[in-house]
């Protein structure tokens, strides 16, 4: 396989071992000499790859392609010995997308020609030296899921960049002006190094004025709004600097808005809905705002704004305004208080949820908006699928859950959408207690089931989230823990499941209903036109497709002995086509002689004789129960202790984040003693 690529080269490195240096560096031609390509036969390595959006200035890099995609990706090189950043030609894309390329991939007979470093990007600490890879031959090497993590483990991030200097800062795309990178597989998640953790710690409020107790905001959201839609201006008009003192009661997912004909570093919006307790608002973060305060602030935390403008709401139904943030005109100030520093008259209200069990969601109206808790029984793998706009280019990335509360016998069935929070969906294992906020309710023909809106978060066990949230504190999650301290962890292991293949609601039995659902359209494809849609899909993309044939052929065979098979072929089928070949083994492995799994015996008999077929199926089964080592794939790797005593250790160390501390018990008193008294 061939691929053309453009290099950029960081760094000049001058180690005497360094196939990068051997091989571009001593054939640099001379000034006036016409340059040829550099072939380079040793192996290199794919450290890592980044995604991002290309912009007005991309197809100056790339004179002889034709830009169709809006993606473009950067790419880092290792001989072993240092590190090369470079730019696939977007005529490769397709290798990403259906991960062909991917980090560890090795390839040799490179070969790279110099080409003009006047058309790289300007980058702090950027070497001028520039090449493009022209070609080169990918090594199958039998890849995995796993090898993204033996890249990490392999220490190729601690080489040093072909060059005499380290780099100034994170990595930034070349062939566009951005400053972030996107994940491969969705636009909702962030990537990279640049997404803060910790609150910036300059351009903070200058509080010399202020004590640490007794904050009092300058103007209130009731305030602002009235200003603002009366006309008069007055606190509203222009940059407020007041001090604005809101409570987060729920934020959305990172909103992307790149495109390919607009120049923006950083494209991204959030919406925050905050309140005081004169009213709620909506707070917009734009660009590199959300790229430093994102995973800083979350539903419950008190923050403190200034700077800020005033505008109209856009999406709202009626008048109304909301606060924009941004990091120039004004520069805003954002800063996360702790409740005990404001003024006790002044706290904001804490956040409310509206928390349903499995049984009152089968009396909850179609598209409304709940909170759930539940015991993870069910994580199905990361699928995508494409989106609904007038493109439909962009894919969404989701992932089946089940959750069981005990309330009643029906799961709780989610449909879970990226939701900003990458760490902890890789925490949804079974066994886990999983809280979704703000899910909306979908009826289908076979039930019904939920899905993410725009302010839907996620709280896993294993992050510590539960005991930072007041959900902890209602009612609903109490009664909820009662039940999970009455499971066994051995009871909920078997009937748990990681991955495998799910559809919800089930598709339909009958041709009948199906062509009832599809409007009389039959959809039906070809053997040709499947092969064609089957290479259109990319890395873990979700279609459904329909096709109409024969069946000439069934196999049957136990789990772990794919080489001892029992096969039944149509008579009619074989005698007026060629007769299908059954499926080989492999060759360290060898068919049994035993005549009930021959393969050859099996296809001396177009149809087995019904009575033999059960008896044989009856004693396969009571074979394959009494073998102890079959692996059971897709079950969690989870360890229960024979003990009696410990027959809930997993489950209890889950409830354990649900603990609250003195104080938080008396205030909880406090907000349900109404409720204690009524009944």
């Amino acid at each position: 396989m061939h691929l053309t690529v453009i290099v950029r080269l960081l760094y000049n490195m001058t180690a005497h071992g360094c196939v990068l240096h051997r091989t571009l560096t001593r054939s640099k031609p001379a000034p006036n000499q016409v340059s040829s390509p550099i072939i380079c036969r040793d192996v290199l390595r794919i450290v890592d790859i980044r995604r991002y959006t290309r912009d007005q200035t991309s197809p100056v890099y790339f004179p002889q392609t034709v830009l169709s995609a809006d993606d473009l990706y950067d790419v880092t090189l290792t001989d072993e010995d240092c590190l090369l950043q470079l730019t696939l030609d977007p005529s490769l894309n397709r290798l990403v997308e259906r991960r062909v390329l991917q980090p560890g991939s090795a390839f040799c007979n490179a070969s790279f020609s110099p080409t003009l470093s006047a058309q790289l990007t300007e980058c702090p600490g950027a070497s001028r030296d520039s090449y493009r890879l022209v070609s080169l031959q990918v090594r199958d090497e039998g890849r995995g899921e796993d090898d993204d993590t033996r890249v990490r483990s392999s220490g190729w991030d601690s080489l040093p960049w072909f060059g005499s200097s380290e780099p100034t800062g994170p990595l930034v795309p070349l062939r566009a002006n951005r400053v972030v990178f996107l994940p491969l597989w969705n636009s909702v998640d962030y990537s990279g190094e640049v997404w803060r953790e910790a609150p910036p710690t300059e351009g903070g409020f200058d509080d010399d004025d202020e004590e640490d107790r007794g904050r009092r905001p300058g103007v209130t959201v009731s305030e602002l709004r009235n200003s603002f839609l009366s006309g008069r201006g007055g606190v509203a008009r222009g940059a407020v600097q007041h001090q604005l003192i809101v409570r987060i009661i729920s934020k959305s997912h990172l909103m992307y808005y790149g495109r390919t004909d607009r120049n923006c570093e950083c494209p991204y919006k959030v919406f925050l809905q905050v309140n005081d307790c004169t009213g709620s608002v909506c707070v917009v973060l734009w660009n590199s705002v959300c790229v430093n305060w994102y995973r800083c602030v979350k539903p419950g935390d008190i923050i403190s704004l200034r700077h800020y403008r005033v505008k109209r709401h856009y999406q709202a139904q009626v008048d109304d305004i909301e606060i924009s943030v941004n990091s120039r005109n004004p520069a805003a100030q954002i800063a996360v208080l702790p409740e005990s520093s404001v003024s006790p008259e002044h706290v904001p209200p804490a956040p409310t949820y509206s928390f349903c069990s499995s049984k009152d969601l089968l009396e909850l109206a179609d598209c409304s908006v709940c909170d759930v808790i539940g015991l993870l029984t069910f994580t199905g793998r990361s699928e995508r699928v494409r989106s609904r706009d007038s493109r439909g280019a962009e894919l969404r990335e989701y992932r089946w859950l089940r959750l069981e509360d005990g309330s009643s016998s029906k799961p709780i069935m989610v449909k879970l959408f990226s939701t900003s929070q990458p760490e902890a969906h890789l925490k949804l294992h079974p066994l886990s207690v999983v809280v979704c906020t703000r899910l909306t309710r979908i009826r289908c023909d076979r039930g019904f089931y939920l899905t993410n809106s725009a302010f839907t978060q996620v709280y896993c066990t294993g992050l510590g989230h539960h005991s930072q949230m007041s959900y902890r504190r209602s009612p609903q999650v109490k009664l909820f823990l009662q039940w999970l301290g009455s499971q066994e962890d051995a009871q909920v292991l078997s009937r748990a499941l990681i991955g495998g293949f799910f559809i919800h609601p089930p598709p339909p039995v009958s041709l009948e209903t199906y062509m009832k659902e599809r409007r009389g359209e039959m959809g039906f494809l070809q053997g040709a036109e499947l092969q064609r849609e089957l290479e259109r899909l990319c890395y873990r993309e979700r279609h459904s497709f329909c096709i109409q044939a024969t069946v000439t052929m069934v196999t049957y065979s136990l789990r772990g002995k794919e080489d001892r098979c029992l096969f039944w072929m149509d008579r009619a089928s074989s005698l007026s086509s060629p007769s299908p070949q059954p499926p080989s083994s492999p060759p360290s492995l060898r068919p049994s002689s035993s005549p009930s799994f021959s393969p050859a015996s099996a296809a001396s008999t177009s149809t087995p004789h019904p009575s033999d077929h059960t008896a044989r199926t009856k004693r396969m089964k009571r074979k394959m129960l009494l073998q102890d080592e079959t692996p059971k794939k897709r079950r969690p790797q989870l360890t229960v202790l024979p003990e009696d005593k410990n027959k809930t250790v997993i489950l209890f160390e889950t409830s354990m984040e649900f603990l609250e501390s003195p104080a938080d018990e008396d205030d909880d008193d406090d907000d349900y003693d109404d409720d204690d008294g009524d009944d």
